[in-house]
C-alpha cells in the first residue's frame, strides 16, 4: 500500500495538501485549544520562574512547591481543554457556528 501511494500521480497535487488557512486539519482553532493552550502556559511560567527560585539559596521549599503547583496547572489544562471538546467546543464542535470562509 505504501508503494500505491509513493507512486500515485495525484501524490504531489495541490487537493491533496493542506493549504494556509485551512480549517479542515483543525490544529488548535478552536474554544478547547485555545483555553487549554493559555492554562498550559500560565503553569509553565509558573514552573519556569519556580525552577529559578528554588536553585537561589534559601527558597528551595517554597520553589519545589510552586514548581509541582505549575506542574498541576499545566495537566489542568490538558483536562479542561479535553472537557471543553468534550462539551463542543473542540473543532468541529455542536457548539460552533461554521464561518465559511
Amino acid at each position: 500500500m505504501a508503494a500505491e501511494t509513493r507512486n500515485s500521480p495525484h501524490r504531489n497535487a495541490a487537493e491533496s495538501h493542506a493549504r494556509m488557512g485551512d480549517e479542515t486539519i483543525g490544529h488548535g482553532n478552536s474554544p478547547a485549544a485555545w483555553t487549554c493552550v493559555l492554562v498550559m502556559l500560565a503553569g509553565a511560567a509558573v514552573a519556569s520562574f519556580a525552577y529559578i527560585l528554588a536553585s537561589t539559596e534559601g527558597n528551595h521549599d517554597l520553589g519545589t512547591l510552586l514548581f509541582w503547583a505549575g506542574i498541576a496547572v499545566m495537566f489542568v489544562g490538558l483536562i479542561i481543554g479535553g472537557v471543553m471538546r468534550k462539551l463542543g467546543y473542540g473543532v468541529g464542535g455542536s457548539k460552533l457556528k461554521s464561518h465559511g470562509h
